[in-house]
């Protein structure tokens, strides 16, 4: 039987002494002791109940019992690695290969979103012989050193860029170089990728790969225009490099109208490579990579095994087709269209209300909320956005930033994500932009009010 749990004080001083400081909390001056979730809920020690607005690991609720149970009953028959054949994995590939186009059609299982990157990486050099990477700026892509080497938002505050990492304007059409009044976006940041591609060449290099996410995350919740990604795509297997792309914080059904974000981009673009991660096991350690014959082959050509202790576990593939069974079941995907558009609107009223919110993007259950401290400048309005945090959460709202300004409020929430949870959120961040407006008044935004 578990044990009670012990004074919140008392955890905090035994974390402190015992993990490392870089082992950061979510809100570090007053952390929040979680100690049980239940769908889009989670619950303190004195049973206070939180809504979760950012946990997209948990991507079809905390604590899923159809989850839960697949865990369980596979765990009481066997957990072992994937050398032994087993029945699970090759009914998830199967599975998952339903839900992408035909042409990725090869899998590779493992344990976290930074492995999946990480095996990526080495699947495109194998395959296009070539070494260096275009990744887009503030982009992440996990904790790797592999990965650091091509994450501008870790790389920029550690050893800096390495000369086989070329970097590209985010694809932001509210604060970067081309805008919504531009007449093409897509096409006017896609010419920045070749342009990086061409110098890069310029100086005798040749590219492996452009890496995304499809929606950036940590760039500040950006939805790349019509268009980008195709014609990215063909700048880059123009110069031999593969497309992949990162569907870790935003695949499976997250953006609603599409299983995968990279089908935002249209039907017949199709990616050289897909990784998956964090949503896929609702919490589970279990990752994927998928991609296409040509490029697994390729990989296969060098005579070294690909191996992975955990990756593929019957377990973790158990888990991996209860989530996907639960998509379906519970027709997640159309919900998230559902509550997203209603999410969305309401949010877009309080913009209209409150001048701070600069703009309002998203898609499905993937939102955010870009607060600026001048709505002509559009500067990041980075102090007002913690401020808005710290106060949701005594609102029992969790929530946090994201972008290069950290003023990005983003949404991100378990796909069970109800019609009433937004209309309460976005009832509490009313009230907490009020509060601000009339107690702050930090940022020009703020002084033009009444």
């Amino acid at each position: 039987m578990a044990a009670e749990p012990r004074a919140k004080a008392d955890t905090l001083a035994r974390r402190r002494r015992l993990l490392s400081a870089a082992c950061r909390l979510f809100y570090p001056e007053d952390p929040i002791k979680i100690v049980r979730g239940r769908g889009q809920y989670l619950y303190d020690e004195e049973g206070a109940e939180y809504i979760d607005c950012v946990n997209n690991v948990a991507h079809v609720g905390h604590c899923h019992p159809r989850v839960v149970h697949a865990a369980h009953e596979q765990s009481l028959a066997l957990n072992t690695n994937s050398r032994y054949l087993h029945d699970n994995i090759v009914d998830y590939a199967q599975r998952l290969s339903q839900t992408l186009p035909g042409q990725l059609c090869v899998f590779y299982f493992l344990n976290s979103g930074s492995e999946a990157n990480d095996l990526a990486l080495r699947l495109a050099r194998q395959y296009t012989g070539h070494h260096d990477v275009v990744v887009l700026d503030h982009a992440y892509h996990g904790h790797l050193s592999s990965l650091i080497d091509i994450s501008p938002y870790k790389f920029r505050a550690l050893d800096g860029q390495k000369e086989w990492v070329h970097v590209a304007p985010l694809p932001d059409t509210y604060r970067g170089p081309y805008r919504e009044d531009h007449p093409n976006p897509g096409a006017a940041y896609a010419g920045e990728v070749d342009r990086v591609i061409r110098g890069a060449q310029e100086k005798g290099r040749q590219i492996a790969a452009f890496f995304a996410e499809s929606l950036p995350s940590v760039g500040g919740q950006i939805i790349p225009p019509a268009g980008y990604f195709p014609q990215v795509a063909e700048h880059v297997r123009r110069a031999g490099g593969v497309f992949v792309a990162d569907e870790i914080q935003v695949g499976f059904g997250r953006v609603g109208e599409r299983f995968w974000a990279f089908q935002l981009q249209g039907e017949d673009f199709v990616p050289d490579i897909v990784t998956m991660g964090k949503s896929i096991g609702n919490g589970h350690p279990v990752a994927c990579v998928a991609t296409t014959r040509a490029v697994a082959r390729a990989f296969e050509a060098t005579g070294v095994e690909y191996f992975n202790t955990f990756g593929g576990s019957p377990v973790s593939c158990a888990i991996g087709l209860a989530v996907l069974e639960v998509l379906e079941e519970e027709q997640l995907q159309v919900h998230a269209t559902r509550v997203g558009r209603l999410f969305m609107e309401l949010l877009r009223q309080q913009k209209a209300r409150h001048p701070i919110i600069g703009d309002v993007r998203g898609v499905g259950l993937f939102i955010g909320v870009d607060l600026v401290k001048d709505e002509a400048t559009r500067e990041p309005a980075t102090e007002e956005a913690d401020y808005l945090v710290s106060r949701l959460k005594e609102s029992y709202v969790l929530l946090s930033t994201d972008g290069p300004g950290r003023n990005v409020l983003k949404f991100k929430p378990p796909m069970c994500f109800s019609l009433d949870d937004a209309r309460r959120v976005v009832a509490k961040l009313d009230t907490a932009l009020q509060d601000m407006e009339e107690k702050v008044r930090s940022c020009e935004t703020l002084r033009l009010q009444p």
